[in-house]
């Protein structure tokens, strides 16, 4: 995963080094916090976040050390997204959102650089680092569904036929790239195939996107729910339909049930 070549170009106030991103978290930490964080998180054994690592850092002030730290090279980031600790993992995959949003700029777009994140966020993801549902939010969208907007999508239905709950959640979250750029197709694809998914996170995530299409399509969303809705999952199809009129709602959830 790491690329000896890159040390990181982009000014910063401290100097780049995941020890010093560590050291700058740790002065934010708050003890009390990571306790709530934690149970939230579900830690517990078997849990989906079970051993996760929490230092009790709000979004706002890692977003903050991120900012400072813009410029870190990827060997640095790597290290930190090898770290137990969750908000360490959470400030390096900002990094990166930092970096492939620099590499995507219109007039300075780089290709080369683009690629290089995808692939390395991508390693990442098979090697299990983006390991709850906050990692992947934060950072499929971009890393991933961004730079495949005008790529080829096989992998992320590779991803979706995975065993790992996050590869899938990361499958699902990066189509909503695509519903940003008016493309709805992916994400539909994907949601069907996971229709008889056992995970509640990955139920929550199909019915997320399938909210997001209705926003960009809504005949496209009755569509799907018109072919789907009695074999969805009772939290998808709740997500789905939020936003649909109370009467449209309650027609969809009352379907019969069908297997998925």
């Amino acid at each position: 995963m790491t690329d000896s070549t890159d040390e990181g170009t982009d000014a910063s106030t401290d100097p780049a080094t995941a020890a010093a991103v560590r050291a700058a978290l740790a002065a934010l930490a708050d003890p009390d916090r990571a306790a709530q964080v934690a149970r939230f998180f579900q830690t517990g054994p078997g849990q989906y976040g079970e051993g996760d690592v929490f230092a009790g850092l709000r979004l706002p002030d890692i977003r903050l050390v991120v900012k400072r730290f813009a410029g870190l090279g990827l060997r640095e980031v790597e290290t930190l997204l090898t770290s137990e600790v969750h908000e360490h993992r959470l400030a390096a995959l900002l990094l990166l959102v930092g970096r492939f949003r620099r590499a995507s700029r219109a007039r300075t777009r780089d290709e080369v650089a683009r690629t290089r994140l995808a692939e390395f966020y991508l390693a990442a993801v098979r090697r299990g680092l983006v390991n709850n549902w906050d990692l992947v939010d934060a950072s499929a969208p971009t890393l991933l569904g961004e730079y495949l907007v005008d790529r080829p999508r096989d992998v992320l239905f590779d991803l979706a036929a995975g065993d790992s709950l996050w590869e899938r959640r990361v499958a699902m979250l990066a189509s909503s790239a695509f519903i940003a750029h008016g493309d709805a197709t992916t994400t539909l694809e994907l949601a069907e195939r996971l229709l008889g998914d056992q995970e509640s996170l990955i139920h929550k995530a199909v019915g997320w996107m399938l909210r997001e299409v209705g926003k960009l399509d809504r005949p496209l969303l009755l569509a799907f729910l018109d072919e789907h809705a009695g074999r969805m999952p009772r939290t998808a199809l709740s997500y789905a339909t939020e936003y649909l009129e109370p009467e449209v709602r309650a027609r969809y959830r009352a379907y019969p049930r069908r297997p998925a």
